[in-house]
C-alpha cells in the first residue's frame, strides 16, 4: 500500500452489497457513501420485499426519503431521484434463504461478477425474539451470506456487524478477540455441530407445539421462552446475544480465505457531526431512560454512579466500517474491532444523570393540561433488589393517594401502567445497566493509526472517541435530536 492513498479513492467505482439496509446504522452508511463519494459504482441494498418494485418502494420510504438525506438531496436538487436510481439498487431478498433470496439468474450473475464488498448488517435485534426467528437471521443468515460471498468472483472484503456484548457479562478489560466464542464451544462436546443441534431442538419444539394444536400466540410466547432458556443454558442473558454469538462462531469457522472485519459497536446513539448532529431513529437503551425520566416516570435506577455508559455516535460507527473495509481489503484475515468509548473517553453514569437533569429541568416536559413535569435527581441504587424495594413504597403511596384524595400529588403523578412499564424496561436492560466491563479497542486504535498514516483524507472518517465533549453532545445535540426525531413523534398522549 502506497503512503498517502485516499479512502475516497478506494470507494470510487466500487460495487457494494449491504444487507439489513433499513437499519439505523445502515441508513447512515448509505448516506455517507453517497454524499462523500458520488462516483461509487453501485450500492445494492438487500431488503425483505415480495418483488423488486416493493423493494424499491421500501428503499424510497425507509431510506433515501428520510430527513437524513437532506444534504444529498439539496446537492443534487432536481437530479436527486435520477442520481439514486443510477447508484442504488433495491434487491428483493432475505438472508435466511439460499443466495440471499435473490431469484433471477441474470441478477445473480450480475451480483456474483460485480460485488467487491459485502457489509452484512442483517440482524433481528429483539432481545426476546422467538428462538426460531432469531436463529434464522442471526446465525443461519451468516452462513447464507458466507456461501453467497464465496460465489462473488471479485470480492475484496466482508464486513460483519456484531455487538460488543457478545463478549459476555464480564468485568474489567474485555479484549477484541473470540474468547466468548471459544467459551461457547467448550460448553458443547466436540462431536456436536451446535448449529445443527439447535436447529433440531427448534424443529422438535415446533412439532411438539403443533401436535398440541395450540394458538399462534401460544407458539410465539413458547418459542420466546424457549430462546431465553437456551440462552441461559449456554450462559447468555437473552436470545439475541446467543444467536449473535453463534453467528460469529460460524463466521470464523466458515470464512475460508475471505477477508473479514467484525465491527462490534457498543450502544449506538445519534449522529455526532455527520451529516448533521443529533439525527436518530428509535429508542436505544439509554434513550429510553431519558424519555422515561423526562416524562417523570423514572425516579430510580439500578446502576453504580461511577459505572461507565459506553455509547458511541452512529456516524463514528459508520466511519469505522468504511475505514476497516478499505484497510483490510484482500488480506484473507479476520479481525475484530470494538467501537466504543469506555476505554478512551469514559462517560460516568453520574455525569449522564447530571446532563439529563440539566436538560430536562431547563426544558421540562409539558402535560396535556399545560403543567410542566418537575424532575428530581435520579436516585441510583446498585442492585436490582434495592430497585425493587424502592419501587414498592411508591405503589403503596399510590394506594394512599386514592384513599386520601390526592394528598401526595408530587409523588403520584404516574398511573400504575407507567411504573410497570419502567420496571419492565429496567428488568430487560438489567445486564447492561449493571455491566462492569471496559471494552479494549487496541485493534481500533491501530486501525486509526494506519488510516492517519496512510490516507490523506482519514480525518474525514474520524471515529476517535477522545474528541467527544460529552456535556456538549448530550445537552446541545443528542437529547434535542432525540426529542425531535423520536420522543415527540412517538409520545402517546397519556400524561
Amino acid at each position: 500500500m502506497d503512503q498517502f492513498e485516499s479512502i475516497l479513492g478506494n470507494l470510487e467505482n466500487k460495487t457494494i452489497l449491504i444487507t439489513g439496509a433499513t437499519g439505523f446504522v445502515e441508513k447512515v452508511l448509505v448516506e455517507k457513501i453517497l454524499r462523500v463519494q458520488p462516483n461509487v459504482k453501485k450500492l445494492y441494498l438487500l431488503l425483505r420485499a415480495s418483488d423488486a418494485n416493493s423493494a424499491t418502494h421500501r428503499m424510497h420510504n425507509e431510506i433515501t426519503g428520510k430527513e437524513l438525506f437532506k444534504i444529498v438531496r439539496e446537492k443534487w436538487a432536481a437530479n436527486f431521484d435520477s442520481f439514486i436510481s443510477e447508484k442504488v439498487v433495491a434487491l428483493s431478498g432475505d438472508v435466511t434463504l439460499k443466495d440471499l433470496g435473490v431469484k433471477e439468474i441474470k441478477v445473480k450473475e450480475e451480483l456474483f461478477n460485480g460485488i467487491q464488498i459485502i457489509i452484512n448488517s442483517s440482524a433481528n435485534t429483539k432481545w426476546d425474539e422467538r428462538y426460531d426467528v432469531a436463529l434464522e437471521v442471526n446465525t443461519f443468515g451468516v452462513l447464507n451470506m458466507l456461501d453467497f460471498a464465496k460465489k462473488c468472483l471479485n470480492l475484496e472484503m466482508v464486513v460483519h456487524m456484531s455487538t460488543a456484548y457478545v463478549t459476555g457479562d464480564r468485568a474489567g478489560l474485555i479484549l477484541e478477540d473470540s474468547s466468548s466464542m471459544d467459551e461457547m464451544a467448550r460448553k458443547t462436546t466436540h462431536d456436536i455441530d451446535l448449529k445443527e443441534h439447535e436447529k433440531k431442538m427448534v424443529e422438535c419444539k415446533l412439532k411438539e407445539l403443533q401436535a398440541q394444536d395450540v394458538s399462534e400466540e401460544v407458539i410465539t410466547n413458547t418459542m420466546k421462552d424457549f430462546g431465553t432458556s437456551r440462552a441461559k443454558l449456554y450462559g447468555w442473558e437473552n436470545t439475541y446475544l446467543l444467536t449473535k454469538v453463534m453467528g460469529e462462531m460460524y463466521l470464523g469457522h466458515s470464512k475460508g480465505n475471505l477477508s473479514v472485519a467484525v465491527i462490534r459497536p457498543t450502544m449506538i446513539t445519534s449522529t455526532y457531526k455527520e451529516p448533521f448532529s443529533g439525527w436518530i431513529e428509535g429508542f436505544r437503551l439509554y434513550d429510553s431512560l431519558i424519555g422515561s425520566y423526562w416524562k417523570g416516570k423514572l425516579t430510580c435506577i439500578p446502576v453504580d454512579p461511577m459505572s461507565v455508559v459506553d455509547v458511541i455516535p452512529v456516524d463514528m460507527v459508520v466511519n469505522s466500517i468504511i475505514t476497516a473495509m478499505v484497510v483490510n481489503a484482500n488480506t484473507s484475515r479476520k479481525i475484530i474491532y470494538h467501537v466504543g468509548t469506555s476505554l478512551r473517553n469514559p462517560l460516568k453514569f453520574s455525569d449522564f444523570n447530571k446532563f439529563m437533569f440539566q436538560y430536562c429541568t431547563k426544558n421540562p416536559w409539558i402535560y396535556n393540561d399545560g403543567r410542566p413535569v418537575k424532575v428530581g435527581k435520579l436516585k441510583m441504587v446498585t442492585t436490582m433488589a434495592a430497585f425493587r424495594w424502592y419501587m414498592q413504597p411508591l405503589q403503596g403511596l399510590k394506594s394512599l393517594n386514592k384513599e386520601f384524595d390526592q394528598c401526595f400529588p408530587d409523588v403520584c403523578l404516574n398511573d400504575d401502567w407507567k411504573d410497570k412499564s419502567v420496571i419492565r424496561l429496567i428488568e430487560l436492560y438489567e445486564r447492561i445497566l449493571l455491566f462492569k466491563g471496559i471494552f479494549d479497542d487496541t485493534n481500533s486504535e491501530e486501525l486509526r493509526r494506519i488510516a492517519n498514516w496512510s490516507y490523506i483524507d482519514a480525518e474525514n472518517f474520524n471515529f476517535n472517541p477522545k474528541c467527544i465533549d460529552w456535556e456538549d453532545y448530550y445537552i446541545h445535540s443528542h437529547i434535542p435530536g432525540l426529542a425531535k426525531n423520536v420522543i415527540f413523534k412517538h409520545s402517546q398522549s397519556r400524561l
